[in-house]
């Protein structure tokens, strides 16, 4: 290639290189996934430039497809590699079943959150229960206990906040 015309495809790599990296993105998704398929786009059109024909399409057209194909083609290489991986993984391994630990971990977990419970006010006690064990909505439980709604609001929000303390502690 002589000096004209690899300052023009330097020129040409530079005018269409964010519309590549745009278009790979959109497929692809990872930006550092992204950036290697839209570098490798560049260089193959470089190495390939001399094997271009006007008649053959346009040379934004071409690249696009080329872009387009490189960026589908390494999504569904990950993908085949993720399958591969998963299908190896479950043929090793599987998980015992032991339904006597999950029913004893299980009580456990319920008797944690009925201590986290007992901590409680009264009041703040059954608003958790009355909103999550006996599924009432917001008004409903504002209906029963005879609260304004925000009040019934603000504790709950307050007890799911300060759960995962009381958990912590208790295990």
């Amino acid at each position: 290639m002589e000096g004209t015309d690899v300052r023009a495809l330097g020129a040409l790599c530079g005018l269409v290189a964010g519309t590549v990296v745009g278009l790979v993105r959109r497929v692809v998704r990872g930006p550092a996934q992204s950036g290697q398929v839209a570098q490798e786009v560049l260089i193959d059109i470089w190495r390939s430039a001399a094997r271009f024909g006007a008649r053959r399409g346009s040379a934004l057209g071409r690249i696009m497809t080329l872009a387009q194909r490189r960026a589908v083609d390494r999504v569904r290489s990950a993908q085949a590699a993720a399958d591969r991986e998963r299908r190896a993984g479950l043929g090793k391994y599987t998980a015992p079943l032991d339904e006597a630990s999950e029913q004893v971990e299980r009580r456990l977990e319920r008797e944690q959150v009925r201590r986290c419970l007992e901590q409680l006010t009264e009041l703040k006690r059954e608003s958790v229960t009355l909103a999550y064990y006996r599924g009432y909505t917001y008004r409903e439980t504002v209906d029963l206990l005879g609260a304004a709604l925000g009040t019934v609001k603000t504790r709950l929000r307050d007890r799911l906040i300060r759960l995962p303390d009381c958990l912590a502690v208790a295990a």
